[in-house]
């Protein structure tokens, strides 16, 4: 699984680095991003899979989340994948922020003519997942998944229909019920059709409900945030997770949906995924 390195950067004694390759799953190249901690010079450390939300692309977190002075000092690797694929060529890819180009959603799409490439869910469970422990020093036994937003979603309905896979879970200000927002509504419809019944499996609330289960969740919701009543639907997941699915969900007067509040906690993020990754 070759790929070519975009740059690297020395940081907090690790090293931030940007690389692309030629995906077999989507069908166009990719790009991602892996902080690689200096504990990793000592042999694997645990791999940590950061999704990242609606427009965003593997730069985003890197740049804007504040995470990789922590991770040093945790020991925890990085990973980054881009929002979607990009230069597939699909008509009418690029007309709608909140569809197609940057917003994958994390799955794989069954409607044509989205389903040749827009295959999110295989990629980053599957295919990215190998070449990092391929390529990297990473230790594929203790593997965590996080995201915000369209990524938090992402990272929850993942780690519930891939519990084998992940071993911590978390989320900022995530979708938690896309069948019933405008944001999964459209997306679901467009890659996954108009059957319902097909989306339950890509909606996180809809999993939990229907006794899917993962590790303990961590959420952080700002009380500011202007998608939360319409978009987000925490409380629906709160509701079902009571039923033995165990959920910590933070709520945070004054915050809003951008990455300084993502910033402000993420230090209790990766604090809580070393928790579960050196147990």
């Amino acid at each position: 699984m070759p790929f070519e390195t975009l740059s690297q950067h020395a940081c907090f004694g690790g090293r931030q680095g940007f690389y692309r390759h030629d995906s077999r799953e989507t069908g166009v190249s990719m790009r991602f991003a892996v902080f690689t901690p200096p504990q990793a010079a000592q042999g694997p450390v645990p791999v940590l899979f950061y999704l990242a939300g609606l427009t965003c692309t593997e730069e985003t977190f890197p740049i804007k989340a504040g995470a990789q002075r922590i991770a040093a000092e945790l020991g925890l690797m990085l990973v980054c994948p881009d929002t979607s694929p990009r230069g597939a060529q699909v008509p009418g890819e690029a007309n709608a922020w909140d569809f197609g180009v940057g917003a994958g959603f994390y799955l794989d799409a069954v409607r044509e003519p989205w389903a040749s490439n827009w295959r999110m869910e295989s990629y980053v469970t599957g295919e990215l997942r190998q070449l990092i422990g391929l390529h990297f020093a990473a230790d594929l036994s203790r593997c965590g998944i996080f995201g915000h937003s369209m990524g938090g979603h992402g990272a929850l309905t993942l780690a519930l229909r891939h519990p084998d896979l992940y071993r911590s879970v978390s989320a900022f200000a995530p979708i938690c019920a896309p069948s019933l927002c405008p944001w999964g509504e459209k997306a679901f419809g467009g890659y996954l059709g108009e059957e319902r019944s097909l989306w339950r499996g890509h909606d996180a609330t809809a999993l939990v409900e229907d006794g899917h289960r993962c590790p303990p969740i961590l959420i952080d919701q700002g009380l500011d945030d202007s998608f939360l009543a319409v978009q987000l639907h925490p409380e629906r997941f709160e509701q079902v997770c009571a039923d033995g699915q165990p959920l910590t969900l933070r709520r945070h007067a004054g915050y809003d949906h951008g990455y300084y509040f993502i910033s402000t906690f993420m230090a209790d993020h990766l604090a809580h995924h070393a928790q579960h990754l050196s147990a």
